[in-house]
């Protein structure tokens, strides 16, 4: 009986963990912008999206459940998000 509660007790869960994916993306948003990789333009959508999507965090965890679905939503636009940044740092648009 000992044995299984540790065991239970010593797993840790390796879930998503959306807000540090959320945080480190922030930083490499800013990041671009600050060596001039972003125009103001796209660095002002790219803030937006970020918005979005932690507004969308904030509603999955409203019932302190995150359903299967919510997660692939969520997940889909911070993948979304990566690769429009990587786009928009590799174009040379000039607004």
């Amino acid at each position: 009986m000992i044995v299984v509660t540790l065991l239970i007790a010593g797993q840790k869960s390796y879930g998503q963990n959306f807000n540090a994916e959320l945080r480190k993306l922030n930083g490499q948003i800013d990041a671009a912008r600050k060596s001039g990789k972003l125009t103001e333009v796209e660095y002002g959508k790219l803030k937006r999206e970020q918005e979005i999507i932690k507004l969308a965090i904030e509603k999955a965890n409203a019932d302190n459940v995150m359903t299967p679905a919510e997660k692939n939503k969520i997940h889909s636009k911070i993948v979304r998000s990566k690769k429009r940044l990587a786009k928009y740092k590799t174009n040379r648009e000039i607004y």
